[in-house]
């Protein structure tokens, strides 16, 4: 936009109808004619020119006879008016469409292992249904999503684990799915040849961890404590801040990890990792233990929700 369209934005008093009626008014060369155009009357459109000329102290018209021809100040009003009103029709075509879910833009943020290997299939199924809708996915650890949804960086946020208590008012939270923790080795592990082992021998062997505050590290955490086992009594030799990571370390040495389910597929079928069964050997138990966590939509509790995201919600249900 030109200087002279913001300026004619900013002029006080200004409007859009008069702006349209000026230009009926120039393209006609007829104050008649504009007005039956603009369904109003000839003396509605004469007073509309008549208070633009008052207000800017300019002539737009010169009134010769019963015709009027276009003054210099005219012209230039003319294009800078075509030029706003074009725009503003492009505006106005473009929040029908966004209603309308042609075009716009989503937010999302996501935990890593669930942007990696649990989103990508409802993506694929949205992109299909609204082609025109941008997504923007941001990866990174449980709490940094939290957060993040609950400034309003992301419209969405998807993590496992749990959502720490000082944004539990602020965050709204719904079961979208289930995410299942394997404890895994590699081939050179001891328990490679094992399909079980019993929860006091878990102490007993290396391991490699996420970090603190990613949603795999909670789940596993929470885990060992349900199952009366400390986090801090296990020999933790390496902690990395991605699961790709974790597997690939186990793969190729002698520690022992938790790993989501989805990240191991592959490497459990061509068995160069092995998805250990953890039993609790109490003899009134003797059962298998198992990590299951649910998959979780956030949202802000009072940010307005557009259709875009709505309808990102109905994929994910």
């Amino acid at each position: 936009m030109s200087v002279f369209s913001k300026k004619v934005l900013r002029m006080a008093g200004m409007t859009l109808d008069q702006l349209r009626v000026f230009l009926a008014v120039a393209e006609h060369l007829h104050f008649s004619r504009a007005a039956e155009e603009l369904y109003i009357t000839q003396p509605a459109v004469s007073a509309t020119i008549q208070s633009l000329e008052a207000q800017y102290g300019v002539k737009l018209f010169h009134r010769i006879g019963r015709r009027i021809e276009i003054t210099d100040a005219g012209k230039l009003l003319q294009v800078e008016t075509q030029k706003i009103l074009d725009q503003v029709a492009l505006t106005e075509r473009g929040l029908r469409e966004l209603n309308d879910l042609q075009r716009g833009e989503l937010n999302l943020g996501c935990s890593l292992t669930i942007g990696n290997y649990w989103l990508p299939d409802k993506l694929s199924k949205f992109k299909q249904q609204y082609p025109g809708i941008s997504v923007n996915c941001t990866l990174a650890n449980a709490e940094e999503i939290c957060a993040g949804t609950a400034t309003g960086t992301f419209d969405l946020g998807l993590v496992t684990g749990d959502i720490k208590a000082s944004l539990k008012s602020t965050l709204e939270e719904e079961v979208v799915g289930s995410e299942r923790l394997l404890i895994v080795v590699g081939q050179s592990h001891p328990w490679f040849e094992r399909a079980e082992v019993s929860l006091t021998e878990i102490a007993k062997t290396d391991w490699v961890m996420r970090e603190a505050g990613s949603g795999v590290q909670q789940m596993l955490e929470q885990a060992l404590q349900s199952w009366g086992v400390n986090p801090d009594e296990l020999n933790v030799t390496l902690v990395l801040n991605s699961s790709e990571m974790v597997k690939a370390v186990v793969e190729s040495g002698t520690n022992a990890a938790a790993i989501p389910e989805l990240m191991v597929k592959k490497e459990l079928q061509l068995s160069t990792l092995r998805a250990i069964k953890i039993i609790d050997s109490q003899p009134s138990s003797n059962v298998c233990l198992e990590i299951i966590k649910p998959v979780l939509k956030l949202k802000h509790r009072q940010r307005f929700q557009t259709g875009i995201t709505k309808a990102f919600e109905q994929i994910l249900t």
